[in-house]
């Protein structure tokens, strides 16, 4: 096993060892159906209390990113790299676990005023500047989506992180931020001018909007983000049980 906790950290024990159960989750071996190691080898591993990993196993169960089966033991869930309501999983791990190469066409960073609407979500003074990032992305040869992230001054970013890697894991690795809540709102869009000149459409063509707001574990605002997607190539499923 070649994955370990900081003790030292100040990241709490659970918040780490769930960190490292969703990279699990993201790698071949598990997604073809390897069973994890036990919690007690796991928890030795880890030099960590089985109730601590239990607890960020229990989280992940209940997202629906992993199933626990008695004498069968934990595998990942089958279907995880569906847009479903109750899993969430970020741009890149979803496109990772597709097997979708995908491409930065561009990324911008800058300092904004935060308009009314992101304000209150934040709970902060409109007039406190807030890390505005802007991202085009797609395939190698086009892009299909348009990224607007807002992010509250909590979370420390300065503006000189590589933004050209996975969002979450530079968060949790270089700010201690972990996130662990969606909530979205999905609606269908006719792109303006901007909109149909990033995505390489006529205006006027439809796009899938999506407003995500991202919280940490104590279930902060850390993130308010708007994606605009070609409608061909997105599919929003919703999964629902009695």
């Amino acid at each position: 096993m070649r994955y370990s906790i900081d003790h030292k950290s100040p990241m709490p024990l659970h918040a780490q060892a769930e960190l490292l159960l969703r990279k699990m989750i993201a790698e071949d071996e598990y997604q073809n159906g390897k069973t994890f190691p036990s919690e007690i080898e796991l928890a030795k591993i880890l030099a960590i209390s089985r109730s601590t990993l239990r607890q960020a196993i229990n989280k992940l169960v209940f997202e629906g990113l992993l199933v626990r089966k008695k004498r069968t033991g934990t595998k990942v869930a089958r279907g995880v790299v569906s847009s479903k309501s109750n899993n969430w999983l970020s741009f890149s791990q979803e496109m990772k676990l597709r097997g979708i190469t995908i491409k930065n066409f561009e990324t911008h960073i800058s300092w904004v005023l935060p308009d009314d609407e992101i304000a209150e979500f934040f709970e902060i003074k409109a007039d406190r500047k807030i890390l505005k990032m802007e991202k085009l992305r797609g395939k190698p040869d086009e892009p299909f989506v348009y990224f607007v992230s807002y992010f509250h001054p909590r979370v420390g970013l300065s503006g000189e992180e590589d933004f050209t890697t996975p969002l979450y894991e530079m968060l949790e690795n270089e700010h201690s931020v972990i996130a662990t809540l969606s909530k979205e709102e999905i609606s269908a869009k006719a792109a303006d001018v901007f909109i149909a000149g990033k995505l390489k459409i006529a205006v006027n063509d439809p796009v899938l909007f999506r407003k995500r707001f991202v919280f940490d574990h104590g279930e902060r605002p850390i993130e308010y983000n708007l994606g605009y997607y070609k409608a061909d190539s997105f599919v929003y499923t919703v999964e629902s049980s009695r």
